[in-house]
């Protein structure tokens, strides 16, 4: 079978489509941003629940709403404020992507969210993803909705096994997302995708022996076998490359560590940078200094801080989130050691 989109058959493409509707009508998820059509809470939604799991979202939208209720308000509140809000989730950029989109909604747009996927994704930090996601679920017009899940079931079902790696890239499964979306079901179709490889059709563990679409399944007969030998390819893997840096040592954990620190402080006052290592991390010492600065360096390039004065455009290069920081094998840096005296950082002001 030939791996291009356009080759997928129509009977099986029919078959998916009646199948999961049918499935979806009897086990759609109730959640609360389904019960809206508000294009700002349907994006809160969709920001929220990137890299973070809808258990931990669902408190959090609903005290988000009551603190900033609608466009107008985020974009009017103290970024600092914002960050607050945010707090405890993870990734804070998507705090400030989404307040830098309030506040051009309503700069140029009067408040209202576009309509068309071309003017969303123009919108700063909209990407192809978020900018059809409000599209569908806001507008409820028929575009696709590609994420990890909907990728995994269009795969498996239409094309085949992806283990050990998919047989489409990307942009081909666009096209093939695109192909099969069933007119004037745009919305459900995409729920329905996003629920069914969310619960039965999962990455690691898919539940085929009660799957509704096993019959017309191309990955069916082989999925089990492909997925097992790449666990057991994984877990060889990870004995000859070593053990894992742990959670407590990463640039993720300290940036949040940070952000605590600093949303904790009466009025936004600020902490001295000098006196800031000892919060963040337990066992700092003054040869942290230059791990130090390039840490805060980098959040106040990315607006989740203010540093007082300024950090120099040849500041040390930015550490990304999912990367180590700080090494954690006794080695040093051999960056030149920053001062930091005078030096103060707070929560974005504005």
């Amino acid at each position: 079978m030939t791996t291009t989109p356009t080759n997928a058959e129509p009977a099986r493409i029919a078959a998916l489509q009646d199948g999961l509707l049918a499935w979806y009508a009897a086990n759609r998820r109730d959640l609360p941003w389904r019960q809206t059509r508000d294009p700002y809470k349907i994006l809160l939604s969709e920001m929220m629940l990137q890299q973070t799991q809808v258990s931990r979202v669902l408190p959090r939208w609903l005290a988000w709403l009551e603190r900033f209720p609608t466009l107008e308000a985020l974009a009017a509140a103290p970024t600092a404020d914002v960050l607050r809000e945010w707090s405890g989730l993870g990734y804070n950029s998507r705090a400030i992507r989404l307040q830098a989109v309030a506040r051009h909604v309503v700069g140029e747009f009067g408040g209202q969210m576009p309509r068309d996927v071309a003017t969303l994704r123009s919108l700063p930090g909209i990407g192809d993803y978020t900018a059809r996601a409000v599209a569908c679920f806001a507008y409820e017009q028929d575009v696709p909705v590609l994420d990890t899940n909907v990728k995994r079931v269009l795969h498996r079902v239409l094309i085949g096994a992806d283990a050990p790696k998919p047989l489409l890239n990307d942009r081909q499964l666009w096209a093939l997302a695109d192909e099969v979306v069933p007119l004037g079901r745009g919305y459900d179709w995409n729920q329905a995708l996003m629920d069914f490889g969310s619960s039965i059709c999962t990455a690691r563990k898919p539940a085929c022996l009660i799957c509704p679409l096993r019959e017309s399944c191309l990955a069916a007969p082989t999925i089990a076998t492909a997925l097992a030998e790449q666990q057991g390819t994984r877990r060889r893997t990870a004995k000859v490359g070593g053990a894992a840096i742990p959670f407590t040592s990463t640039a993720r954990y300290f940036r949040g560590q940070t952000l605590r620190i600093l949303g904790a402080q009466p009025g936004n006052a600020g902490v001295d940078l000098a006196a800031l290592g000892a919060q963040v991390k337990a066992d700092y010492t003054l040869t942290d200094q230059p791990w130090l600065y390039d840490l805060i360096a980098t959040l106040h390039r990315d607006g989740l801080v203010t540093m007082h004065p300024a950090p120099a455009p040849a500041a040390p290069s930015a550490v990304r989130e999912q990367q180590a920081t700080y090494a954690t094998d006794g080695e040093t840096s051999d960056l030149p050691t920053p001062d930091l005296s005078g030096i103060r950082v707070s929560l974005p002001i504005g």
